[in-house]
């Protein structure tokens, strides 16, 4: 299919510009055909004047003395049919719009020199000269519009662009808070926060409301995040002496049971209060250069769950290295990519990418380092639609058949790559599986 002429987006300033002018070309045409309309009748109304008078003027001095006089002719031979037998003595006027050079179109006025069966006598009433004079009219209207037009275009294009830098400014902010900018404002409103439901245009209502929105949607997730952090705070306490008093407990199924679940309520707490401390931006990141693979390997040996861990260089051996495989100097790689990072939240983000593969997926779980991106791939059901298309949310982990969980793994995931400055996408294989790829910033 052939591809269309004009682009696929076209600026708002241009649309604008495009039907100012259009609705000028549109006006400037009525005015002219109204204008020629009007001076072509008032031209014909003023022949079929003339032409009456002419006609009183000749028919009065021929009666009196038998001649013609101011054009008058009896009976012509170009007279229109309309006239050649008037069935009465009035005066009558009739259009003709034969042309020959210079003479017509034309209004002829007539009327019998007397009764029944008497010649008639006419006047013919040249119209050429005005009408050449109403083709110049329309020449210079239209000289006049185009000139107009051309005067006026650029003002609109102007206009339209201010409109639009507006308009832009409004979808750059209303853009920023959805990335999680709460900060970001319009401007629209007033220093007090007044003047927000009543501005100076419609783009002025928009920029404040989206700037209302914004401090409504910020006072929720403060307020939100500020529960969360103190929620999380206040158990740490209780659920450090559960986890002591645990400790005091005769050996046995019930005490082992008892352990490992205060030990998943702390590992929650803890997660909750990572959280908060990402969500209120209290985490900064201590940059150190390290080796990517050496990092990746052990935050995956940390985990302890069975995963295969590949790079673009081979161990000495030319086997890749395994998720749990001690580190020996034999196995160190020919080939180090070293990068500028924070080795701790790196090793924060692949150990929940591969937990949450094993956990929510299906094995074989593989990691994959190559220059400086790292992909954890899993062949269970993938990510769920509603996750790809809005982020991981906490305590949701989108589908059933994805597992149990708290959904807070993706989440602190996201969180420390924001602070790296690292981006994380999340994905699905096309034959089957979750991908999660992090890329490192330079």
């Amino acid at each position: 299919m052939p591809r269309p002429w004009w682009p696929a987006r076209v600026p708002l300033r241009w649309k604008i510009a495009a039907l100012a002018a259009a609705t000028a070309c549109l006006v400037a045409l009525a005015v002219g055909v109204l204008v020629h309309l009007w001076t072509e009748r008032d031209i014909r109304d003023r022949a079929a004047m003339e032409a009456t008078n002419s006609v009183y003027s000749a028919m009065d001095v021929y009666r009196r003395t038998g001649t013609l006089a101011g054009g008058a002719e009896l009976d012509p031979a170009e007279l229109p049919p309309a006239l050649r037998h008037p069935s009465d003595g009035d005066r009558r006027v009739a259009y003709d719009g034969h042309i020959d050079g210079n003479l017509g179109p034309s209004v002829w006025g007539a009327q019998r020199v007397a009764g029944p069966g008497s010649p008639v006598l006419a006047v013919r009433i040249n119209m050429s000269p005005q009408l050449h004079d109403l083709g110049r009219l329309d020449a210079s209207m239209a000289v006049a519009s185009v000139v107009s037009l051309a005067a006026a275009l650029p003002l609109a294009v102007y206009g339209a662009g201010l409109l639009a830098r507006r308009l832009r400014r409004v979808a750059e902010t209303a853009a920023r808070i959805s990335a999680g900018d709460l900060d970001a404002r319009t401007g629209a409103r007033t220093a007090g926060g007044e003047d927000h439901t009543n501005g100076r245009d419609e783009v002025t209502d928009i920029a404040a409301t989206v700037d209302l929105m914004a401090d409504s949607l910020g006072r929720r997730l403060r307020s939100e995040r500020q529960f969360t952090a103190d929620v999380a705070h206040e158990l740490r306490t209780p659920v450090g002496g559960l986890l002591a008093a645990a400790d005091l407990l005769p050996p046995g199924e019930t005490e082992d049971l008892l352990r490992a679940r205060v030990r998943d309520l702390r590992g929650l707490v803890e997660d909750l209060l990572e959280i908060s401390r990402l969500d209120a931006g209290a985490e900064a990141p201590v940059h150190a250069r390290v080796p990517l693979a050496a990092v990746v390997r052990e935050a995956v040996a940390r985990t302890g769950l069975d995963t295969e861990v590949e790079s673009g260089a081979r161990g000495a051996s030319g086997v890749p290295v395994e998720a749990g495989d001690p580190l020996e100097a034999g196995d160190l790689l020919e080939t180090v990519e070293t990068v500028e990072t924070d080795p701790r939240r790196l090793e924060r983000i692949v150990g929940n990418l591969v937990v949450n593969a094993h956990r929510h997926g299906r094995t074989p779980v593989r990691v994959t380092v190559a220059g400086r991106t790292v992909v954890v791939r899993d062949h269970g059901p993938g990510f769920p639609a509603d996750l790809l298309l809005d982020g991981p949310r906490r305590f949701r982990t989108g589908a059933t058949e994805r597992g149990t969980g708290h959904g807070l793994g993706l989440t602190i995931a996201l969180g420390q790559a924001r602070v790296l400055g690292a981006e994380l996408l999340l994905d699905n294989a096309p034959d089957g599986g979750a991908v999660a790829t992090l890329r490192l910033p330079l």
